[in-house]
């Protein structure tokens, strides 16, 4: 295969445009273009580049060394899997398919800093509408670090966030941090946290509650405190809960229930 096969194959995968290929080694769309046209060669300097940016050897890139000669590596084709590399260090799969010019699916795992983005982009660190990964950023995240509208991980944040530290409009975790709810071992809210341990400007249920309106197990202290030793009726707790805050969740009354009996 040609250079400037090679070359249009290569970009392909990677899911880049032309442009965006000349912005990583400082040359225009025109010039790539001329590149994958055959009219033009690159300079050694930018042979080098391109050869470090898709981590292969000047030959493999120029077309004198076949990609799969390359020790320990193998690139394979598969109609349901084109451009698919893995070698032992990195494996790299970018769907054919493009949705609003990103690959459908973009998977990337191995050494370096590279992201994988796409539609569904799984990888060491990933972009996508549904990103997984160990650093995730995505609509629907899941990873060791997330972020997103739903976002699921050991410390997440999102609207509604899940994870060992969960941070979001909606927050359950070990330790939960809400807007609006908050349930967690440590749960913090500024309308409602549940939670072994439960801080609340609104209303706080728990082993040990403080809040506005505060539902303790063990221990509790507020404007309003009602401690499970003390035999408060849950119907009494409640009509308190309404007049405080008429927009309550009904599911809430249950969790007052659990905290009192």
């Amino acid at each position: 295969m040609s250079f400037a096969e090679n070359l249009m194959t290569l970009r392909k995968q990677q899911g880049w445009s032309q442009e965006e290929l000349g912005s990583q080694i400082k040359v225009t769309r025109q010039t790539v273009s001329k590149w994958e046209m055959g009219q033009s060669t690159p300079e050694l300097e930018k042979l080098v580049e391109l050869s470090k940016l898709f981590d292969m050897s000047l030959d493999q890139l120029v077309g004198l060394e076949e990609a799969g000669e390359r020790p320990d590596c193998v690139i394979s084709h598969h109609p349901q899997r084109i451009g698919t590399w893995s070698c032992g260090i990195i494996y790299e799969y970018v769907s054919p398919v493009k949705v609003f010019g990103l690959p459908l699916i973009h998977i990337r795992f191995g050494f370096g800093s590279r992201l994988a983005k796409g539609i569904i982009a799984i990888g060491n660190c990933s972009i996508g509408v549904v990103a997984i990964g160990g650093c995730s950023l995505g609509l629907f995240s899941f990873g060791g670090v997330s972020l997103g509208l739903l976002a699921l991980g050991g410390l997440s944040l999102g609207l509604a966030a899940l994870g060992g530290m969960a941070v979001g409009g909606f927050a359950v975790g070990g330790c939960a941090i809400g807007q609006w709810l908050a349930v967690g071992g440590g749960a913090f809210s500024n309308y409602l946290a549940i939670g072994g341990g439960a801080w609340s400007n609104g209303l706080a249920i728990g082993g040990s509650a403080y809040g506005n309106v505060a539902v303790g197990i063990h221990e509790a202290e507020g404007t309003f405190t009602y401690l499970r030793e003390f035999g408060h009726h849950v119907e009494d707790v409640w009509h308190t809960v309404i007049e405080e805050f008429p927009h309550m969740w009904s599911w809430v009354r249950g969790a007052i229930q659990w905290a009192l009996t």
